[in-house]
């Protein structure tokens, strides 16, 4: 129950609020002079200061609720205060209301003005606390990671980032193979390094084969290296990505392209740990720690007989997934400015244009583009023309779109439940989202 201090001299004050607001489930305490009022504070945490502007019969000029103010501001910075003033002292109000008071009413005031004014104060605060309470959760724990885990200079805010990076920590001093999934240009490598730097495996090689970047009748010569005359142009032997990799980690990027043949030999690599070069007869032995990627459905392509399924199983030990950076918003704005070089900065419009773009090329087009704008801008500040994005309507920029369910629960499952975290992430205030979730009868809890 949300606790409210009333400070005022006239007792009848205090009764008559009291009675108003335990209709309300509110709690109310009552000090009659200033000193009395911040020794309550001093004592006992309160949601919200309700104060008189004058404390002696005497005394007509708003003074005394003038200091009385500015000493709650200065002990209790985040503390809404409420103030009860008679038309005289109107002035001093709107002075201390630009200084940071809540609001002000006048004397006799209006119970109902008066309550919308507290529920909508104390529900501020409320979201307030949880926002601060997330937002000390989040530092922790990437604290946490940072002092526990090489992180390899990962930029991340998002928490659906946080959940990946956690999970590719936990299972990275494991020999448990690892399948990273996500769309291109999600940053599926970094994510591979950051598991290699935190292995047993660590001080060993990291080697990356991107299976789609070569020729099909070239990856067994990749993976398994090629004895001299095994193929034209192969003048000398020469080793493969297994053999480089060894006593470190081999990723191989877009797992889904390699050919049939290469997959059945490499099922007998995960198996065996042991294989034999392009055109050579010699069994070789490796222990290498396998990481993959892929963007491509791989459950589709074992359907259509394209990829061998008891190799996904074997590659599959632990899946871990990369949203796009759409689906992660908080993080655009740390990575524009971590791919910006010094001397260059984001401008209000610039950062706006950012949050607004879809980024189908997720983190690898985002760079490109803070890297042209960084070489096209004439000054110290990037302009959302700088950025050359496509343009965003009005009401896009304004924030006007209308998220839908979908939208909405993603950014429930990103806050964790905190609605006042998932209503920032789109832009709405509290109240709006509770109106969403009611219309399409979303629980709130």
């Amino acid at each position: 129950m949300p606790t409210i201090l009333v400070i005022d001299d006239n007792p009848a004050v205090g009764t008559a609020l009291e009675v108003l607001f335990s209709l309300h489930d509110i709690n109310t305490v009552h000090a009659e002079s200033p000193d009395d009022g911040l020794a309550m504070l001093a004592r006992a945490p309160v949601d919200l200061v309700i104060q008189d502007m004058n404390f002696h019969a005497d005394t007509t000029s708003g003074d005394e609720g003038v200091a009385l103010f500015h000493r709650i501001r200065d002990a209790h910075p985040d503390l809404p205060v409420i103030l009860l003033t008679a038309w005289t002292h109107l002035e001093s109000a709107v002075d201390l209301v630009k200084a940071g008071a809540a609001d002000y009413l006048a004397k006799p005031w209006d119970d109902r003005k008066l309550l919308a004014t507290v529920n909508n104060l104390l529900e501020l605060g409320e979201s307030r606390r949880e926002l601060a309470q997330t937002q000390t959760g989040e530092r922790k724990r990437r604290d946490a990671l940072l002092r526990d885990f090489d992180l390899r200079g990962l930029v991340y805010a998002d928490p659906a980032s946080e959940a990946a990076l956690t999970l590719a920590c936990q299972v990275a001093r494991s020999d448990i193979p690892v399948l990273v999934t996500g769309p291109n240009g999600a940053g599926k490598e970094r994510y591979a390094e950051i598991i290699h730097a935190n292995s047993a495996a660590a001080r060993g090689p990291f080697v990356a084969l991107n299976c789609g970047a070569l020729p099909a009748e070239l990856i067994e010569a990749e993976l398994f290296g090629a004895e001299a005359g095994a193929y034209t142009g192969a003048n000398k032997p020469r080793e493969g990505k297994f053999e480089a990799a060894d006593g470190g980690t081999l990723f191989l990027d877009e797992i889904g392209t390699l050919p049939l043949a290469g997959q059945v030999k490499l099922l007998r690599v995960l198996e065996t740990g042991r294989f034999e070069r392009l055109g050579g007869n010699r069994e070789r032995s490796v222990k290498v720690r396998i990481v993959s990627a892929t963007n491509a459905d791989l459950p589709a392509l074992i359907a259509d007989g394209r990829f061998r399924e008891d190799l996904y199983y074997r590659l599959n030990g632990i899946e871990l997934r990369l949203p796009p950076l759409a689906q992660r918003p908080r993080d655009i704005l740390p990575l524009a400015r971590h791919f910006l070089p010094a001397g260059k900065r984001l401008g209000e419009d610039a950062e706006r244009a950012l949050q607004q773009h879809a980024w189908p090329g997720n983190v690898r087009e985002l760079r490109n583009v803070m890297q042209r704008a960084a070489l096209l801008a004439r000054g110290e500040a990037i302009g959302a023309a700088d950025l050359a994005l496509p343009a965003a309507t009005t009401q896009d920029i304004a924030g006007g779109d209308e998220p839908d369910r979908g939208a909405i629960e993603a950014a429930l499952a990103r806050s964790g439940g905190v609605l006042a975290q998932a209503a920032a992430d789109l832009g709405l205030s509290r109240q709006a989202l509770y109106r969403r979730l009611d219309r399409l009868g979303i629980p709130r809890s």
